[in-house]
């Protein structure tokens, strides 16, 4: 049986992903229902073959519905996800809304399958999570990580659709001498780097950096890991980028990584000494892998227990979209 599919925020940068990987990846789909809000109400999306029509979303949005992918953000999924489950269908939420609840399973596919089970609510962890992870954790699983230190470079993507039409249109305002106006982000993207554009919390930190601090506790089950994050928006259209750094329970040196992370499921090696070819998000971009490189020794750990990584992901695919289709698609018990 194919299964009823729903896409709530189907109109937005993860809702357009969501279908493009639906497409590529051959996943089989029932009926497909596009929900959105009364703005998008009446949008028309090609898929298949077929025009639908956007819907607006309403309390019997999903009767008949099997699988639905809400990515409309964090208080669109609190007021929806509880309908759709009383009509029988089950979630994979891309928002923030139940991440941290522990009775909602928050799950990488290639790191916590199992923690799906039956659940009928499954969260998808945060973008810079997820491109961090895929990589630590087959490293983690052959020798426990203690600490990490991650710097990010995040692409516009995360911030939506039009926060890359914004660093698109101030680019070409900037090179015709024309001023860049902020909009849809809090300070000039072209041609700068700001801090993260979340909140900040009274420990400095804001809430991109803990959730990756508190996401990846969840995901890998060890509350007891030391990690601290700094997130930065750099100029880049999509993917994300991070330099990594990490500390192991036991000494491991870089050609051992290398040898893990050449079998790990989502991850592809660019370390190319020779040429200083490494990982670049233009290169991540539509890309399914999460790209890895620079695989050294950490000198300043002389017990031989410090490897540095950076990694570059698409941030709409296996940061959002991507990886909520391989949960769909567990669920629906199609191989990944």
């Amino acid at each position: 049986m194919k299964p009823n599919i729903a896409i709530l925020g189907a109109t937005g940068a993860v809702g357009q992903e969501f279908l493009r990987i639906l497409n590529e990846r051959n996943t089989p789909v029932g009926s497909l229902r596009l929900l959105a809000s009364a703005r998008s109400a009446g949008t028309k999306i090609e898929f298949r073959g077929q025009t639908l029509a956007v819907e607006e979303v309403g309390p019997r949005s999903f009767d008949g519905v099997h699988i639905a992918l809400f990515s409309a953000g964090a208080s669109s999924s609190k007021q929806w996800a509880p309908a759709a489950i009383e009509a029988g269908a089950r979630v994979v939420d891309n928002s923030s809304a139940f991440r941290m609840d522990p009775a909602v399973p928050l799950v990488i596919p290639e790191v916590n399958p199992a923690a799906i089970g039956s659940a009928r609510l499954i969260a998808n962890p945060n973008c810079s999570t997820i491109i961090m992870n895929v990589p630590v954790w087959p490293l983690h699983k052959a020798n426990r990580v203690r600490r990490m230190v991650i710097a990010t470079y995040q692409a516009a993507s995360g911030a939506g659709y039009q926060a890359m039409r914004e660093l698109e249109n101030q680019a070409r305002d900037i090179l015709a001498g024309r001023p860049a106006v902020p909009k849809v982000l809090p300070h000039q993207a072209a041609f700068n780097v700001f801090s993260h554009n979340s909140a900040v919390g009274e420990d400095g930190y804001n809430v991109e950096e803990s959730k990756m601090i508190h996401e990846t506790r969840k995901i890998f089950g060890d509350d007891a890991i030391a990690i601290t994050a700094t997130c930065v928006r750099v100029p880049v259209l999509r993917a994300h980028s991070e330099a990594i750094n990490i500390t192991f329970e036991e000494p491991i040196g870089a050609d051992g990584v290398r040898r893990l992370l050449s079998s790990a499921p989502g991850v592809r090696i660019v370390d190319d000494r020779a040429n200083n070819y490494f990982p670049m998000p233009i290169e991540a971009s539509g890309k399914d892998d999460v790209l890895v490189g620079r695989i050294r020794q950490d000198v300043s750990q002389p017990d031989g227990r410090g490897i540095d990584l950076f990694v570059s992901g698409d941030q709409l695919r296996k940061g959002a979209a991507l990886n909520a289709l391989q949960i769909a698609e567990l669920m629906i018990g199609k191989s990944l």
